[in-house]
């Protein structure tokens, strides 16, 4: 199997692509964990001053690996299924995390939880016919991961309603339109411009870092913290993968 999240460094520009295109990019278990284990590696490397995350064949997230959500509906309550959820809420919730200012590079689509991780980032940089669909709700599943606030904390509450509630599906030059994305590109110029953003903060990684920490502490987090959100969201999330399950009985 193929390495499912590469890393490639470039004067002081880290990017992350997700890199199972077969599946869309979908996060597994496995997956989420060594996209931890990359942020991990990137916080602790100086030299980085801003971080890119891209998906490999032209889609950027399709959210959670449909198989994984499976498995995990049968019983939500055992351990296994608990923490494996966990694990994919943790990934996005690490890119967030990261020191250095952080783009997402939008083509393709972000669904669910690739919202999730798209919204995570500092910025987002999307392809004006790049489709962004919360999806939890058409599928019979209850948003998970901090979705609302990870959406909300933009501050366009109307928009947020409008996807999660009501199963609005946008597009990018909607979304920026929105506020939701910096900018709408061709989809070609995504990775370009994405590239070229973040080449300001990298030609200066240490007051890159120390900017990104005093934005985000001063704009304040959600009215309800993330930690607390993926904690409150979990539980109903879980609940509707196993009502899900049944009905499929």
């Amino acid at each position: 199997m193929p390495d499912e999240i590469l890393v490639d460094r470039d004067a002081g520009v880290a990017t992350i692509t997700l890199n199972a295109p077969d599946r869309r990019n979908a996060l597994t278990r496995p997956m989420a964990r060594a996209l931890v284990e990359v942020c991990d590696d990137l916080d602790a490397d100086p030299a980085v001053g801003a971080v890119v995350v891209r998906g490999a064949g032209g889609f950027f997230c399709a959210g959670g690996d449909r198989k994984t959500l499976a498995d995990a509906g049968r019983d939500p309550a055992t351990p296994e299924a608990w923490s494996g959820i966990g694990d994919v809420y943790r990934s996005f919730q690490r890119v967030g995390e990261l020191e250095p200012p952080t783009i997402a590079a939008v083509r393709g689509g972000a669904v669910g939880a690739g919202m999730n991780l798209a919204f995570a980032t500092d910025l987002r940089v999307v392809a004006t016919d790049a489709k962004l669909i919360s999806g939890f709700l058409p599928i019979g599943l209850h948003p998970g991961g901090g979705h609302s606030a990870l959406l909300g904390r933009t501050g366009a509450r109307e928009a947020t309603a409008a996807l999660a509630l009501f199963g609005e599906r946008i597009d990018g030059a909607r979304a920026a339109e929105l506020g939701l994305a910096w900018q709408a590109v061709d989809d070609a110029d995504v990775d370009t411009r994405a590239r070229e953003l973040a080449a300001v903060p990298a030609a200066d990684p240490e007051l890159a870092r120390r900017t990104a920490r005093s934005l985000r502490t001063v704009l304040g987090p959600p009215a309800l913290p993330w930690a607390a959100a993926l904690d409150l969201e979990r539980a109903s999330q879980m609940w509707s993968m196993r009502r899900k399950d049944i009905g499929s009985e």
